[in-house]
């Protein structure tokens, strides 16, 4: 097959008079050395796979519960300032010791007392502050309303892994019940230690959910018991590699455990989208009459090459994702992008060896074939593809394209509207279950202590040379007089920098916490010198703001990308739009009922405790992943039509056909993948069930609503405008854009080729 760049339409034409053979690609060759030598391809992928999960599996350990800031933030420059010079420490625990006859009983004091003295001893504790221990003055902060209660605040120092593994130490050596005392930990510190833990629980969970549940569903897709376990053997490859790579980034940079989720989940996923394309592939040239061996060429041509091109979108849509500085968001990308790599060489190496190897023997264990024997059913009757429901479906679409595609823009925009009143914030012990230490001293110190430590803003002033104590007294004077600042601790300086703690009793992530916030930032220093601020309420807003000024530099990044590959892949200008819009659309549902059931409350918050808010950086991760997924169906489908458009000129004839041969592979691709990010739902950590729900929403609006209404509504509509592109930029397509080649592999009817007419032809 010759391509000759142009725009306007495609017509048939016999080939150029002497046009040099096309060249054998990669792909072609992979399926070359795969009938060769299948069985030496799969013991070197066992081998690779277990390489990497011994090396991999271990990286659990190395994780943490981390990432959420900005470290070049002026909330986290503070941070650094406190604990340097003030021993304030990096996170802070809360420990409750509650008895019967109250905090200032003997029992409470001297369990109080006890505990002080054994945190004092630990190296990485840099400040201990008790009801036990602390001044007159300050002693009304530590306890309880209804005085049953006293209150243990101590300071970690360390990085955010450090932090974790020593809040974790003290906590196993130090929470305990004693004689009748209740001694529960929490803040900050004990948070991270059980987001971690519970985060190792709901993978576990999730595998022992998605993975049975998933073969079943490929079982009944593929038919034979042995098709339905290549890409489960796809997925642990992808799974193990992804593992392998986040260890090795733990010894440069900090990896949060919710990658571990990503990996699990989209390495399943991708795996099973991957190998049921190429499977499907195959099976069909081989229901056309093909060889077995030209059959597997020809799958590796085409199917392989859209594998390749789904691989590289999803990958760079979420690579963008290193462009934010917290290492959350970064973490997602290394995983994402070690998954996809991982999930399309496993399918692209071992798919077609175990093919080969296989042989007949694909179709073995047919439970399909047992269950019609069961039921006394008849073998289905292999019927024409104008005679399929997906064909005579996009046909009844196409007929009434307006006002179908105008039905399904005006539901998805209605279910995206509650996205219009989104509210950010940053998580605190309410993620985890009710049931959680963390929480459950989370809600206590809420409703029963008169100072929340939450809501107060740290004050480090870096140049407190030659201040004198008026001045610091004049700021703290101007600092209450701010709306509901209910006091400011005196300064205490030293080695020439300062720290002032002013408490409020405004409600975090509240506008009038924001409105307290700037007020505050409005008041001039002491001495006119700078400021700089940390607690809650700062570290919201600086990671709100390090995603809200980077997002249009992602999304513009990712818009390019996707443009730019779908451009190489198709010729096409206006494919290439039509998915960026489609593909926003897909999205507006999820996000919606992120609002309306997270931050809202409705369906009881899905089991979770709604704040009024939502963790600024799930949405965001959601966008750049659904969005490289719904790509993937994107590609599937569009390479499938562009083949038919090809080969036949008729617009609505190749959606049509490309639909009908495509659909089913989307709609069972989407189920599996909705299986594995479902599972997500079943996490006890509130944002990572909500990011299952909105990737499992995203999914299921795009394989359903979009590619079965939208694209062919869409597509309908535009005609043989669908493949235009302007000249100079169809130059380039002809010059980098990749062919499928199957020109080289299959025997086209002699003096049938195809080009693509310009004006003036």
């Amino acid at each position: 097959m010759v391509i000759i760049a142009r725009h306007r339409q495609i017509i048939p034409t016999g080939p150029r008079a002497g046009a040099s053979p096309p060249k054998v690609g990669i792909l072609q060759r992979i399926a070359h050395l795969a009938i060769a030598a299948p069985r030496r391809m799969l013991v070197l992928a066992a081998l690779v796979a277990v390489a990497t999960g011994i090396f991999g599996v271990p990286v659990a350990k190395s994780l943490c519960a981390c990432g959420l800031e900005d470290p070049s933030s002026e909330s986290a420059q503070a941070k650094e300032l406190l604990t340097d010079k003030f021993g304030v420490g990096d996170v802070q625990m809360a420990i409750t010791v509650s008895a019967p006859d109250g905090a200032d009983g003997s029992a409470a004091r001297t369990v109080g007392t006890e505990m002080v003295n054994e945190l004092t001893r630990s190296p990485h504790v840099t400040s201990v502050t008790s009801l036990w221990t602390a001044s007159p003055a300050e002693r009304a902060a530590l306890v309880s309303i209804d005085g049953r209660s006293g209150l243990i605040v101590v300071g970690i120092a360390g990085d955010e892994s450090s932090t974790q593994e020593d809040a974790k130490r003290l906590s196993d050596n130090l929470i305990r019940d004693r004689d009748g005392v209740t001694v529960r930990a929490g803040g900050e510190a004990m948070m991270n230690v059980e987001i971690t833990e519970q985060s190792q629980h709901d993978l576990l969970l999730m595998e022992s959910l998605a993975i049975p549940i998933s073969f079943l569903v490929l079982v009944w897709v593929f038919g034979g018991l042995l098709a339905a376990a290549i890409p489960l053997a796809v997925g642990g490859m992808a799974i193990l590699g992804a593992l392998a790579v986040l260890r090795g980034v733990t010894s440069f940079a900090d990896v949060s455990i919710f990658a571990l989720n990503l990996s699990a989940a989209m390495g399943l996923a991708l795996a099973i989208d991957y190998t049921l394309l190429i499977i499907s592939r195959y099976r069909d040239e081989l229901a056309g009459g093909a060889e077995r061996e030209d059959a597997l060429v020809t799958t590796m041509a085409t199917a392989g090459r859209t594998v390749v091109f789904s691989a590289t979108i999803v990958a760079l849509s979420m690579a963008v994702m290193i462009i934010f500085p917290m290492a959350f968001l970064k973490s997602f990308a290394y995983a994402g992008v070690a998954t996809v790599a991982f999930a399309a060489l496993a399918a692209l190496f071992v798919t077609p060896a175990a093919l080969v190897v296989l042989g007949d023997r694909l179709q073995t264990f047919d439970i399909r074939r047992l269950v019609r024997r069961i039921l006394k059913r008849p073998d289905p009757v292999v019927r024409p593809v104008e005679q399929q429901f997906l064909y005579r479906w996009t046909k009844a679409v196409m007929r009434r394209a307006l006002p179908a595609g105008t039905a399904v823009v005006v539901l998805l925009v209605l279910l995206g509207a509650p996205f219009l009143g989104v509210k950010w914030g940053f998580p605190d012990d309410r993620v985890l279950p009710e049931t959680a230490s963390a929480h459950r001293v989370g809600d206590e110190l809420r409703a029963q202590f008169p100072d929340d430590s939450s809501t107060a803003v740290s004050i480090a002033v870096p140049d407190a040379s030659g201040l004198t104590a008026a001045e610091f007294d004049g700021y703290a004077i101007d600092l209450t007089k701010v709306a509901n600042v209910v006091g400011v601790t005196p300064a205490r300086v030293v080695d020439g920098s300062a720290y002032m703690a002013v408490h409020s009793t405004e409600p975090l992530f509240s506008e009038s916490s924001e409105a307290q916030l700037d007020a505050l930032h409005a008041v001039t220093g002491p001495g006119g010198r700078d400021v700089l601020f940390a607690g809650t309420a700062q570290v919201n807003r600086d990671s709100v703001d390090a995603i809200t000024t980077r997002l249009p530099v992602v999304l513009g990044l990712i818009a390019v990308i996707m443009f730019a590959v779908l451009f190489l892949l198709t010729g096409s200008v206006m494919i290439p739009l039509k998915a960026l819009v489609l593909n926003v659309l897909s999205l507006s549902a999820a996000f919606g009922a992120m609002v309306w059931i997270f931050q809202e409350g409705h369906l009881g918050g899905l089991g979770t405790t709604t704040t009024g808010v939502l963790v600024a950086s799930i949405p965001v991760l959601l966008f750049c992943i659904a969005f490289g997924l719904s790509m993937d169906y994107e590609v599937f489908l569009v390479s499938r039509i562009r083949e038919f458009w090809l080969k036949t000129s008729n617009s609505d004839e190749s959606v049509a056909l490309g639909i009908a041969r495509t659909g089913r592979v989307v709609t069972a691709a989407a189920v599996v993948m909705c299986i594995s990010f479902a599972a997500l739902i079943a996490a006890q950590v509130s944002f990572m069930r909500m990011f299952g729900l909105g990737l499992t929403l995203a999914i299921l609006v795009d394989a359903t609503l979009v590619r079965m209404v939208l694209l062919p509504a869409f597509m309908h509509v535009m005609g043989k405008w669908n493949w235009w592109a302007p000249t100079w930029m169809s130059r380039i397509h002809e010059r980098f854009g990749i062919e499928d080649g199957l020109a080289s592999i299959r025997s086209e009817p002699a003096g049938i080729g195809l080009r693509v007419q310009g004006k003036g032809e």
